[in-house]
């Protein structure tokens, strides 16, 4: 299903008007490199654990949504992102929402968190980021090394399409720049009212359990952390039942 948001459309994983909307509705926002597709089944088995409705959607230049309509990202981008997320949750007259955000997707759930205390119920984040480190920008230095010299391009392009070099550019371009070094979202923990789950993988190739360390203290709302050990940056990947059990858990306690 495609819905317009401001000018250009988006697509959606399901048709919303079929959900119960007496059950909680979990909203997935995909990483940066990210679409529907590559959630594979994820969704379904955390609809399954809990019995709630799961929907995610490709971001604009993202999967089967129109192409990006900028060709430049600026250090607002992701608060741009989480205003497109309201917009969407009204648009759809979504009720009992809860996010769950895997890296930039999860960065983006922090803010909109932060921004619309109303419209979320609690979150759940795997691998956000609050600030850059080191290691972010050595694993994205890494991750532009396998796109030039392994199949990692052509595997993106199953779901990208001929959108796939301006997502990978996107991503690179805008966190390796000289000014990105001081982007910081810190400034929006503390207005994160809601209850929140943050996941990393001991591993994480992006990021440091200090991103989570920051994110547990200076949110205002209960915050748990979940740190999987021999995990990435994908740990509903590499470790998805465990992730399943604890966000089902995690859900469950807010009596949604």
């Amino acid at each position: 299903m495609d819905i317009l948001i401001d000018t250009y459309r988006i697509r959606l994983s399901d048709h919303p008007e079929s959900f119960d909307s007496s059950k909680a509705t979990i909203v997935f926002l995909h990483d940066s490199l990210g679409s529907i597709e590559l959630w594979r089944d994820f969704p379904q088995k955390i609809s399954e654990s809990i019995n709630c409705n799961v929907l995610s959607y490709d971001r604009q230049g993202y999967g089967k949504s129109d192409p990006f309509s900028i060709s430049k990202r600026d250090q607002e981008y992701l608060k741009k992102e989480a205003q497109v997320l309201a917009k969407l949750i009204d648009h759809l007259k979504l009720e009992k929402v809860i996010l769950f955000g895997h890296s930039d997707g999860g960065s983006i759930a922090l803010i909109a968190a932060s921004l619309y205390p109303k419209k979320i119920k609690g979150i759940i984040t795997e691998g956000a980021h609050v600030f850059v480190e080191k290691e972010t920008l050595e694993g994205i230095r890494n991750a532009k090394m396998a796109y030039e010299t392994t199949s990692l391009k052509n595997k993106l392009k199953k779901y990208h399409g001929n959108k796939t070099e301006n997502v990978f550019k996107m991503w690179t371009e805008t966190w390796l720049s000289p000014s990105f070094i001081h982007w910081n979202i810190e400034n929006y923990l503390p207005g994160i009212q809601c209850p929140s789950l943050i996941i990393q993988g001991e591993n994480d190739e992006y990021g440091t359990i200090n991103q989570v360390s920051s994110i547990i203290q200076k949110t205002s709302g209960i915050s748990e952390a979940l740190i999987i050990p021999d995990v990435g940056h994908s740990p509903h990947r590499e470790a998805a039942n465990i992730v399943v059990e604890t966000t089902a858990s995690f859900i469950n306690t807010l009596k949604i």
